[in-house]
């Protein structure tokens, strides 16, 4: 039968923002994998064609640093003076 939707036999669950454990520790052991191998990967890293160490790197990337989240900004101009939001067009002209 199992249990209604949006319930669960641990309802205390895992604290909100608390790092999954296996995660952290794959990280911690790939960027050991990476520290003591660097001078390897970067020979191997030489020897590959651009497009193919550009693909390399990248794939390193997600698992050394954090993922940033996207910035949303809502500006509600209704609310801003002539010369605020002249500052703002100017701001995204020197952009």
């Amino acid at each position: 039968m199992g249990l209604k939707k949006g319930t669960t036999n641990n309802p205390a669950g895992r604290p909100a923002g608390t790092p999954n454990k296996i995660t952290s520790d794959l990280r911690e052991r790939i960027n050991l994998l990476i520290e003591t191998n660097f001078d390897t990967i970067q020979t191997d890293l030489t020897a590959l064609e651009p497009k193919d160490r550009l693909f390399f790197i990248d794939k390193l990337l997600k698992y050394c640093l954090p993922t940033l989240s996207a910035v949303d900004s809502n500006i509600n101009i209704d609310n801003l003076t002539d010369d605020q939001i002249q500052q703002i067009i100017n701001s995204i002209n020197l952009e």
